[in-house]
Order: C-alpha cells, then sequence, then structure tokens
C-alpha cells in the first residue's frame, strides 16, 4: 500500500523563560541571556506536526483530519494558547523541563504520538517542528 506524509501547522501564543532554579540570577542571564528575564517574554509558535502512514484506499487519506486536529486542539492549543508555559503547563514548571524549543518540539511529538496510538490507526507521528519566529525553530523526529 503506498505512503504519505501529511503536515498539519498550528499556531499558539505563549509566554516563557528559561531558568534553572538551582542557578543564580546572574548564572541564568549569563547562561540564557534576555530569555532568562524575571517577567517572561512571548513568542507568537508555529508547529508543525508530520504525519505518516499508508494511504487509505477509500478515502485517499493518511489520516482523518478530523481526529488529527482534535488532537492537535488538545495537545497543542489548549494546553499551550495564550498560556504561560513555566506557570500553567506543570510539566515546564521551576526546576523541570525549560521550554525551549527543542523541549517543546519533544514534549508535543510524545503527547501526538500517545493520542494516535489510542486511535488505533496506521499512522503516525514523524515529527515536530516549533518555531519561536521566522528565523529560529526547532525540530525533534522519531529515531
Amino acid at each position: 500500500m503506498p505512503t504519505a506524509s501529511l503536515t498539519r501547522r498550528v499556531r499558539f501564543a505563549a509566554a516563557h523563560r528559561y531558568r534553572r532554579p538551582e542557578w543564580s540570577d546572574a548564572q541564568n542571564q549569563d547562561v540564557f541571556g534576555s530569555c532568562a528575564h524575571p517577567n517572561f517574554h512571548g513568542h507568537s509558535y508555529t508547529c508543525d506536526v508530520t504525519i505518516s502512514g499508508p494511504i487509505d484506499g477509500t478515502t485517499g487519506f493518511v489520516i482523518d483530519l478530523g481526529a488529527l486536529d482534535r488532537i492537535l486542539s488538545t495537545e497543542v492549543r489548549e494546553r499551550f494558547d495564550h498560556r504561560n508555559i513555566n506557570l500553567d503547563v506543570p510539566e515546564f514548571a521551576d526546576g523541570l523541563l525549560i521550554p525551549s524549543g527543542e523541549n517543546l518540539a519533544r514534549f508535543i511529538f510524545d503527547r501526538v504520538d500517545l493520542a494516535l496510538r489510542a486511535l488505533g490507526g496506521a499512522a503516525a507521528i514523524v515529527s515536530v517542528s516549533i518555531a519561536e519566529d521566522a528565523t529560529l525553530s526547532a525540530t525533534y523526529r522519531r529515531d
């Protein structure tokens, strides 16, 4: 059966900062620069989620787009949009994951992967790319 990849883009706006609580303010500033500012800063993120699988002979789809959109609504938009990632997403609280593009891409990948597996279809997540702006993005891919 032929296979294809499909990429769905979602956008969200969120604030964050980079900080290791065990470090001094000076060390956080030295390592993370302006991203360690105590009052946070925000981005209008772009998140590209790529799914791959066999093309269904009846529908012509790799995945039901409605099902994928529901997953992305729950795992991306509802979780991150208009949130302070450090304060509103428990996994990114002080001392846990730093909300870098790399960690956001990996976190979203894992959440979408679990949701797709729960659907039981043949489609699988291949990659997640997170862009903070037009000049910086991070991509996490399946090993």
